[in-house]
């Protein structure tokens, strides 16, 4: 059922790519002066890491603090608008399934927006080590992801899944988890995470290191 889901979670974004902004952020403009915000607080420096960039509005605002940002996401439809939107030189897309890719690197910085949500439970650790991976020795992962209190606006059809429609009416399975703050940190503690989270409205914002080794 997981990769049935996750499966058709892209093909929801894929078909959703074009009408994402608006219905996600509606007024873009205001959206754009609390991202900037959100990112400018995070300071995302160095070589940076973007899972699921989706159309490019966080990447936009990561370019201004990256030394260099490497923008990943499945959807090759979001990409594309990513791409038109963000033209900063220190910035490269890829088209890649974050649970496959390898970026054959490692970043001082990993970010993702809205998208811990939609991982699995049962890939949830799998992809924290993946991150591990990704990350230079003192690396941050930094996310933003909307907090439990809001998922009475989702309608779930079975336990972390939840149906969308979009404007043509075609509705789709997507997985979504809304995230808890204080579990989230024992979860990714007893994976040898330190993470702090604080929130900002109905998001929650993150930053997660690893724990040294001796520290554990």
């Amino acid at each position: 059922m997981t990769d049935d889901a996750l499966a058709e979670q892209l093909d929801y974004y894929r078909r959703r790519a074009g009408e994402y902004d608006e219905t996600a952020y509606g007024d873009v403009a205001t959206a754009r002066e609390r991202i900037a915000r959100l990112v400018a607080g995070m300071r995302p420096a160095g070589d940076v890491l973007e899972i699921a960039c989706g159309t490019g509005l966080w990447t936009e605002a990561l370019a201004t603090w990256a030394g260099t940002l490497t923008a990943v996401d499945a959807a090759p439809e979001t990409v594309e608008i990513a791409r038109s939107r963000v033209r900063s030189a220190n910035v490269e897309f890829v088209v890649g399934d974050v649970f496959s890719w390898t970026p054959g690197t490692r970043f001082d910085v990993v970010f993702f927006s809205a998208w811990l949500s939609h991982v699995p439970v049962g890939r949830f650790d799998g992809f924290w080590r993946a991150l591990e991976g990704f990350l230079a020795p003192g690396g941050r992962v930094l996310f933003i992801d909307e907090h439990a209190d809001v998922r009475g606006k989702e309608t779930f059809v079975a336990d972390g899944i939840v149906e969308r429609r979009l404007r043509d009416g075609s509705t789709f399975r997507v997985v979504k988890h809304f995230l808890e703050p204080d579990s989230l940190t024992r979860r990714l503690h007893r994976l040898g995470w330190d993470c702090v989270v604080g929130r900002d409205g109905d998001w929650i914002r993150g930053e997660a290191g690893r724990i040294p080794p001796a520290a554990q």
